[in-house]
Order: structure tokens, then sequence, then C-alpha cells
């Protein structure tokens, strides 16, 4: 039974019961039982989550999305217009494979893939990464990376308000700036 406040369009199938108060499910997308998705989740027309997907609170699933098990997106995460997960690095149609012999991926806070983007799975994508309109995602991409191309590749540093960074790592939007972290980057005062 789905939570209270939960909206299911009329031609929107929603399967699952884990789904969370303020989330809207819109015309012909696809649920699946089993799927988790959080509070406030905006899942657009034509959009599929399939069982054992994750989303977490306030993440938009854009038309045409697939999300597939084995996914998982933290809070606030954006999904464009007909974003490709993948979770089977040697698909054969006469191998059945179980959930646990998917590779999974996971998609970090408040990172955003552009429309078209094609994720391999396996991978993790960083924190306020950002993928531009696209990309294929191949290999992990640090926080706040901003990649594009097929195979995607940074190509420079966003700041979480979706910005590009200067060469001194500041936002010239809003102000903050950033600093190195491992192979990506953290807020200076964090």
């Amino acid at each position: 039974m789905l939570a209270t406040g939960v909206r299911v369009h009329p031609r929107g199938l929603c399967e699952s019961d884990t789904v969370g108060k303020g989330t809207r499910v819109w015309a012909f997308a696809h649920v699946l039982p089993g799927a988790r998705v959080g509070q406030d989740c905006n899942i657009c027309d034509g959009a599929f989550v399939e069982t054992g997907a994750v989303l977490g609170d306030r993440v938009t699933v854009k038309n045409g999305t697939l999300v597939f098990t084995g996914v998982t997106c933290e809070d606030e995460v954006f999904l464009g217009p007909n974003v490709l997960f993948t979770n089977d690095l040697r698909p054969r149609a006469h191998i059945r494979k179980g959930p646990d012999e998917f590779l999974p991926t996971v998609v970090r806070r408040g990172a955003s893939l552009g429309a078209g983007t094609v994720v391999v799975c396996g991978i993790e994508i960083g924190e306020y990464a950002f993928a531009g309109a696209g990309s294929v995602v191949t290999r992990s991409v640090p926080a706040h990376a901003f990649v594009a191309g097929n195979p995607a590749v940074r190509k420079g540093w966003v700041c979480a308000c979706g910005y590009r960074l200067d060469d001194t790592l500041n936002c010239d939007d809003c102000g903050t700036g950033y600093e190195r972290s491992g192979d990506g980057l953290k807020r200076r005062d964090a």
C-alpha cells in the first residue's frame, strides 16, 4: 500500500509499496515491486524503475529514463531525459542472472546526469558531479567533476549550485570555494 501523499497518474503504474510521501509517478512511468523510492521524488512520463533500484529523497527521474536493479541514487540526484543505466557487463540472452550477479552503481548526493547519458555498471558517480548530455560514463567520476564525451572524461569542475568552477576552484555565481580532496573536490570550509 502506498504512503499517504504519493500521487500516481491514472496511466502510471507504481507496484512498489516503498515509496515516500510527496512522490509523483506520471503517465506511462512504471515502478516495479521491490524498488525503493524516497520522499518528494518526481518520476516523469515513460520512466522505468526496476526491482532492487533505490532512489533517495527529492530525486528527479525525467522522461524515458531507465533505472535498473543494482542502481542506487542518493538524495537530490537529477537524471535527465533518457538516461540509461546498465547492470551487466557481459549480457547474454541465453544466460539468466539473478540480482546478486549484477554490478552495483551508485550516484552520490546532488549529482546530475544530462539527457541521454549512458552509465556503464559497477561505478560510482561522486557528490555533485555533472555528466554532460550524451555522455557515456564508463568509469567512476570524482565529486564535483564535470565530465562529457564518449567515453566521458573530466572537462572541469562544478559547484554544488551547478555552475562551472574557475581555475582557482571558486564559483563565480555563488562564491563557494573548493579544494582538492582525493580525486575530487570538497568545500574549503567543510
